[in-house]
């Protein structure tokens, strides 16, 4: 992977992290695919290996990004669902080849041909996100509770009760503001 670029935030569903690609969305923004060549990247990381991506297939990526993130976002807080948005996650879904298939340890994987191209890695991606927000998964959507990220993820804990989209980031960083808030009003004596 190319060093110049941040982090991915990976998760353990697939939909989810790709909306995690544009992190920080009501703070300071970070754009974890500027690129053609980082969406490969990201693409590869996540099982759905292409050869190749073009500026164009990088916006509709983009596209298909943001309208995962609208539509999981709406059925987080039980709003409708924007009809826009869901016509992007269904064209998606419907333009690709794909083939899922069944692994020795009893796993779902997908698997895009040798000659798979954006628009077949986009199909798994569009399909993953269908399957969570027709409730077709163990989970539930959930709203990241920090101020500036506010991400939509997929809450597989046993209480449904995560707070933060990614523990490591958020989730530290709202401790660490909470814990640098009590030491300014209970400051130790410095004898």
């Amino acid at each position: 992977m190319r060093a110049a670029f941040p982090d991915f935030r990976l998760g353990n569903v697939l939909a989810t992290s790709f909306t995690g690609t544009l992190s920080e969305r009501h703070g300071n923004t970070v754009e974890r695919i500027p690129t053609p060549h980082r969406l490969v990247d990201w693409l590869a990381v996540n099982g759905l290996a292409v050869d190749s991506c073009t500026t164009a297939q990088l916006d509709l990526a983009r596209e298909l990004r943001e309208s995962i993130h609208a539509v999981a976002t709406a059925a987080a807080i039980q709003e409708a669902l924007p009809a826009s948005a869901v016509q992007v996650i269904n064209d998606c879904s419907a333009q690709g080849r794909a083939a899922a298939i069944l692994t020795p340890e009893g796993k779902r994987r997908w698997r895009l041909s040798s000659a798979s191209c954006v628009e077949d890695a986009l199909s798994v991606i569009a399909a993953d996100a269908i399957s969570i927000i027709a409730g077709e998964r163990d989970g539930k959507l959930a709203l990241c509770a920090s101020p500036t990220c506010q991400a939509a993820f997929f809450d597989t804990s046993q209480s449904r009760t995560r707070k933060w989209c990614d523990m490591n980031t958020c989730g530290n960083r709202q401790k660490k503001a909470r814990f640098n808030a009590n030491q300014r009003k209970n400051p130790r004596s410095t004898e």
